[in-house]
């Protein structure tokens, strides 16, 4: 076992043990709750074929291996940013790097926590729901005037996530899993294109 993995799993268990000292002191909690729903304080993407965050979170053990067999090197792991409650939790940022829908993560987790599915378009389309990209039409340059179409050459379901009009105007369609290829690739500051996390 890797010095990484045995680092990972101590800080985890350190802590779930801070977490409960917390809790037991009447301290508020480091996650807000808004009608049932975990408000996260970033825009993060879980990896591809993660469960529902409630589920995702009890089910994952923070093995790390998901990040470990990550060819694109997209996945990290939460420290205190994000809660106590998803310490040691994947996560992916698209502008940083994003997901290439592999699905060798899925493949190598050993509880579930993000389902194996197979690198084919029906898997993908049925069980990746990473979240879905919106266009900033102000910020586009195609429609400011100016061709570009970065974002559409950048996503790997042309036709079925996304489409361009005139100008190369990219429109996302129902098919988009946000894998943040798009958002990656998007040559404007701020990004044009963003994607929108499933988990809210």
């Amino acid at each position: 076992m890797s010095s990484e993995m045995n680092r990972r799993r101590f800080v985890a268990a350190a802590l779930k043990t801070a977490a409960t000292v917390l809790l037991a002191s009447g301290l508020p909690a480091a996650k807000t709750l808004a009608r049932g729903v975990i408000r996260y304080r970033m825009r993060f993407l879980r990896p591809p074929g993660a469960l529902k965050e409630s589920d995702f979170v009890a089910r994952c053990i923070r093995c790390g291996r998901c990040a470990e067999v990550c060819p694109n090197r997209c996945i990290r792991y939460f420290d205190l940013e994000n809660g106590l409650e998803a310490t040691g939790t994947p996560y992916i940022i698209p502008r940083e790097q994003a997901c290439i829908l592999c699905m060798k993560c899925g493949q190598a987790c050993p509880t579930g926590a993000i389902q194996p599915l197979q690198h084919q378009l029906e898997d993908v389309l049925a069980g990746v729901k990473m979240g879905h990209a919106r266009v900033e039409k102000q910020l586009c340059l195609s429609y400011q005037g100016q061709t570009c179409g970065v974002c559409y050459r950048a996503c790997p379901l042309q036709g079925i996530a996304m489409r361009v009009g005139r100008l190369e105007q990219p429109h996302v369609l129902d098919g988009c899993v946000g894998c943040g290829l798009c958002e990656r690739s998007c040559i404007q500051m701020p990004q044009a294109i963003r994607i929108i996390p499933a988990h809210g």
